[in-house]
């Protein structure tokens, strides 16, 4: 596809991540577009710089409440694996595209990766994630606007306790009213077992 204009922001996107695509129409729905070019929508979402960090997502067009955004995409890893590639940076602000799934796989956005390793994290998102054969995608919970950038809740369990210093080396910079300032959450303690009552 060459960038002449035409497609504009679907051209970029799809310059950014080094794809072509092929389109087939009918010779009737072909003579259709030739007087207009209302049927080429285009992507859904695009990446551009963000208000809330580095780049971000956003929708191109009326994305409606519990509709599929995209697949988060990448390469599928071992815990051992990303502790190797990612190791955390104690004295310096840390970021990740990694995506766990369950104990021992991981998606790794950052390898093979697509348009969703820029979803920002907010504390008041638009977006959800769900997991379906063990495959992660982005769902919005709300009706999201044409041009609004799309977010969802990190919550990445810290694995240690909150201090300032720990959410200093994983910030959020959404903005949101209840902003925890932070994309960890707490670890939740283990529950203690309920005493049963037994029979005498």
């Amino acid at each position: 596809m060459k960038c002449d204009g035409t497609y504009g922001e679907a051209c970029q996107l799809l310059q950014l991540h080094g794809t072509t695509r092929q389109y087939a129409f009918s010779e009737k729905v072909n003579r259709n577009m030739k007087s207009s070019k209302a049927g080429r929508r285009g992507p859904r979402i695009v990446v551009r710089r963000s208000g809330i960090h580095g780049r971000g997502v956003f929708a191109r067009r009326l994305i409606r409440e519990d509709e599929t955004a995209c697949e988060y995409k990448g390469e599928r890893v071992s815990e051992a694996e990303i502790g190797r590639r990612y190791p955390e940076d104690m004295d310096s602000v840390n970021h990740t595209f990694v995506f766990g799934i369950e104990y021992d796989l991981n998606i790794d956005g950052g390898v093979n990766g697509n348009i969703a390793r820029w979803i920002n994290h907010a504390c008041d998102p638009n977006c959800d994630t769900f997991e379906k054969d063990k495959r992660i995608y982005v769902r919005a919970i709300r009706d999201i606007r044409p041009g609004e950038e799309l977010c969802y809740d990190y919550a990445i369990e810290a694995g240690e306790p909150l201090t300032k210093a720990v959410k200093a080396r994983w910030p959020c910079w959404c903005g949101a009213k209840k902003c925890r300032g932070t994309v960890l959450l707490s670890t939740p303690k283990p529950r203690k077992k309920k005493a049963k009552r037994r029979l005498t």
